[in-house]
């Protein structure tokens, strides 16, 4: 009998389309194999059991413990994301509130090397960091370059028939490849959100293949993903800079729903100029993300006008401006720390996302030819860019609300004077000023002791409580200020 932990991945051998688990408590989790190079019969299957106890299959049984007191792993500790009870927000399978705080580092799975995304991970997770926005594949069908991650305009190749429109041909070589890139960012608590075939520009805006495959070959290679990468913590991003409305999007939802049996969340991201609410209503979507372009201007009403669609799903601005795209200066610094808390507060309650002119194309080095110069931040490779200053204020927002109670917490402007705020369980609100301020309270729910915190580094620059339930929240002003006024003990 093989040990293993809880929500640990295990890797097994396998015939077939499918592997059934079943716990001691009858139990039973459904999981897709996979092919990984070999005989074509010969296949595997990837379980992360999420019970401690033992659990059979048709191969044998296994032994699960449950998590160490030492665990550090969010998602091993407290589960893979799910969606909350509300729908508005993530929760980890334990319960647990989450916010996303990703970044998009899109062509990182077909341009980085190991040693680079370990470098890139480390960044990103000790700014706060939980995600990455990743295109699975190169889509562009009519790139070319060398298939060297190492030289000037390479890239390697996940299926040796995308350029002709098609996703038959695997490479099992860059899967396998995959398999490491994606557990270092896993290893750093960052999940990856997987989009499998672009819509919209691609890589360098050289016809992608996303609009063109069958639907049916894209929903196959969304159950490939599912079945490969779906043991450990994942999000479905299943249309990628597109209407929405495309075929293969919602072939590509409805296979998830139907093979993913840890429920991870499955979505749409959008181009800029498309109203975000297709498939509104299918079971198979969770979130609906919107885009508000690359000209550094700040659009949350984008988000609130998503945040009233029905039936309801979670939203969040998934591409704010790059910062320094095309030109120096453009979203720089606090833009982009105002720009996460307005989002958050207009409804974008599942989360923040931040991009990085240069960083999101893989640009190798500095003088790297090949890209358009409209996205490219002047100057700067991956490594310069993962250093630009806007990127410690977004994740500055996951630290500040770690711990909170964010479970389906929803915009509210009715219980201070305020732009933005949010209110969640137990009465807990959250407000945001961009130059602080005195903050005055109407609303007797609103908890008496308040936490008032600095967004750009972090910092608690005042405390206390009110003396009545009408006084206001005490701030000079003239600087960003975050309030946190959290249920009375």
């Amino acid at each position: 009998m093989s040990i293993s932990s809880v929500w640990r991945e295990i890797e097994l051998p396998a015939t077939g389309d499918w592997v059934e688990f079943e716990h001691e408590s009858g139990l039973v989790l459904r999981r897709p194999t996979f092919w990984d190079g070999g005989e074509p019969a010969v296949r595997k299957v990837r379980f992360a059991p999420p019970e401690a106890g033992r659990w059979r299959w048709r191969g044998g049984e296994f032994e699960v413990r449950p998590v160490g007191g030492d665990e550090l792993n969010p998602f091993y500790r407290h589960g893979f994301w799910r969606m909350s009870p509300g729908g508005r927000s993530l929760v980890h399978a334990d319960g647990t509130p989450a916010v996303l705080v990703a970044d998009t580092a899109w062509a990182l799975p077909w341009r980085a090397t190991a040693e680079q995304v370990r470098e890139y991970a480390a960044d990103r997770q000790a700014k706060g960091f939980n995600a990455v926005l990743l295109m699975t594949v190169q889509p562009d069908m009519h790139a070319v370059g060398p298939r060297d991650r190492t030289q000037d305009e390479g890239f390697d190749v996940g299926f040796e028939d995308l350029p002709d429109g098609h996703l038959n041909e695997l490479n099992v070589d860059y899967f396998q490849y995959l398999d490491e890139l994606l557990a270092i960012l896993v290893e750093h608590g960052l999940v990856p959100v997987l989009q499998p075939v672009f819509q919209g520009f691609g890589w360098k805006g050289l016809d992608v293949a996303g609009t063109v495959v069958p639907p049916s070959e894209y929903a196959a290679y969304c159950r490939y993903l599912v079945a490969r990468y779906g043991a450990r913590p994942a999000i479905y991003l299943v249309g990628g800079d597109g209407s929405g409305d495309e075929p293969q999007t919602a072939a590509g939802g409805a296979e998830v729903h139907e093979v993913d049996c840890y429920g991870q969340p499955t979505g749409i991201h959008y181009r800029p100029h498309i109203r975000a609410n297709a498939h509104q209503d299918a079971d198979w979507l969770d979130f609906q993300w919107c885009q508000t372009g690359h000209t550094g201007e700040h659009v949350a009403e984008r988000v609130a006008d998503m945040w009233r669609n029905e039936p309801v799903k979670a939203v969040a601005n998934g591409e704010p401006t790059y910062e320094h795209t095309g030109r120096t200066g453009v979203a720089e610094g606090w833009w982009q720390g105002h720009e996460a808390w307005s989002n958050l507060c207009a409804g974008g309650t599942m989360g923040v996302v931040y991009g990085a002119g240069s960083l999101w194309q893989w640009r190798l080095h500095p003088e790297e030819p090949g890209h358009s110069e409209f996205f490219l931040a002047p100057g700067a490779g991956w490594r310069e860019a993962v250093g630009f200053e806007g990127s410690t204020y977004v994740g500055m927002l996951g630290k500040i609300l770690a711990g909170l109670p964010t479970t389906d917490m929803a915009p509210d402007w009715t219980r201070v004077i305020s732009g933005r705020a949010l209110s969640g369980a137990d009465g807990m609100l959250i407000v945001y000023r961009e130059d602080g301020g005195p903050v005055m309270v109407f609303d007797d729910t609103v908890p008496l002791a308040y936490t008032i915190v600095d967004p750009r580094d972090g910092s608690i620059v005042a405390s206390g409580k009110r003396d009545a339930r009408n006084a206001p929240i005490p701030d000079p002003g003239g600087a960003p200020r975050v309030y946190l006024c959290l249920p009375d003990l």
